[in-house]
């Protein structure tokens, strides 16, 4: 990759790890585009986003704004537009893909790193299911009818089947349904890989999708209620430690689980929008090796927060799934040498990025 100042790839790098893109995409909603005309083949869009039509105003971006590059970009001077809601990153109101209007819209101009941090927060319900149906729907029509010859969807690796074997990998998808706690939403990110197929079949586009596993690093929703496991666990842990008091920690801690870096997934999505030319989906995962029980994972979190105290683990509270266990084979086939940051490293890096942006955190 090229190591240009300003160059597309620090701006994705950038992008990615501070969306922090996660493997339960029922927060968020990315592609990443190449634009077909010959002259822009340079140029990269990345399209973002949750949910409105207001939210096309509320983004206020410069008409002449010009699309990323490896040129420099508009002078320093020019400060980033903020979301309405004031936070360095914007609430669900900002942006909807739910109407097609924002989806061109959003394809067609230019955006900031932060214009592009957009959440998209959904209950996993059947009108949820029904929201990231229509998501789908406008983002690839539109991109279709725009001239997007390249897409890359993020999926979830909620979508595999419940009653499985393990390793799962990319071949068993549609095995068969999905675990009842996701099942509407899972069948509408399912849908993305068909869609895929016919838009290749029948008009040549190459839109595929990635299936990271769970996601984590700085920028990650830290809410106790909603936030992403580790997420979730470095908040109360703080909490816990600034209190005073013993850390609760829902369930059994045996579920095992596949933790990956924000940062190595911005990189892989990189490698994807370029290198990568099927349509069938690719997992983004660390090794089954390297699979950690929720329990263990607490005590990574514990130490690097420096936490001493009592850790309780309230069984009364459901585990939900217990092992979700996936192959990277078919991605060590294409990259067999990529490095993987190692799971101590990363959450010491994002409880360090927590505690000093409190703050500005999702909490």
């Amino acid at each position: 990759m090229s190591e240009r100042k300003n160059s597309p790839e620090k701006f994705a790098l950038k992008l990615c790890s501070e969306l922090s893109i996660r493997g339960q995409l029922s927060w968020h909603q990315r592609t990443y585009a190449f634009s077909e005309n010959p002259a822009a083949h340079s140029k990269r869009q990345v399209v973002g986003g949750s949910s409105e039509s207001p939210a096309a105003k509320r983004l206020k971006m410069e008409s002449s704004s010009t699309a990323i590059t490896t040129q420099s970009p508009a002078p320093s001077g020019k400060s980033t537009p903020q979301p309405p809601s004031g936070k360095s990153t914007p609430s669900s109101s900002d942006v909807q893909l739910t109407e097609e209007a924002v989806s061109r819209y959003l394809i067609q101009k230019p955006m900031t790193t932060k214009d592009l941090l957009k959440k998209f927060q959904t209950k996993r319900s059947f009108f949820s299911a029904m929201d990231n149906l229509r998501i789908n729907d406008n983002v690839l029509q539109t991109s279709h009818e725009m001239g997007v010859i390249k897409v890359v969807s993020c999926l979830s690796s909620c979508i595999f089947p419940d009653k499985t074997t393990y390793p799962i990998d990319e071949s068993m998808i549609h095995n068969g349904p999905p675990h009842d706690s996701n099942f509407g939403y899972s069948h509408a990110k399912r849908m993305i890989d068909i869609q895929n197929r016919g838009y290749f079949a029948q008009h040549g586009r190459r839109y595929t999708a990635v299936i990271p596993t769970n996601v984590y690093g700085p920028y990650d929703n830290f809410n106790f209620e909603n936030g992403h496991v580790l997420s979730a666990l470095m908040h109360k842990t703080h909490a816990a430690k600034k209190e005073g008091t013993p850390l609760q920690v829902w369930g059994s801690g045996t579920p095992r689980r596949q933790f990956i870096y924000s940062l190595d997934v911005a990189r892989l999505f990189l490698w994807v929008l370029r290198e990568y030319d099927e349509i069938d989906p690719i997992i983004l995962s660390v090794g089954e090796e390297e699979e950690l029980s929720i329990k263990d994972s607490v005590e990574m979190i514990a130490d690097a927060l420096d936490f001493k105290g009592q850790i309780v683990f309230d069984t009364s509270k459901s585990d939900g799934q217990m092992k979700k266990t996936a192959s990277n084979a078919k991605l060590r086939r294409y990259l067999p040498d990529f490095t993987f940051t190692p799971l101590s490293e990363g959450i010491k890096k994002t409880c360090d990025w927590f505690v000093n942006n409190y703050d500005i955190a999702r909490t």
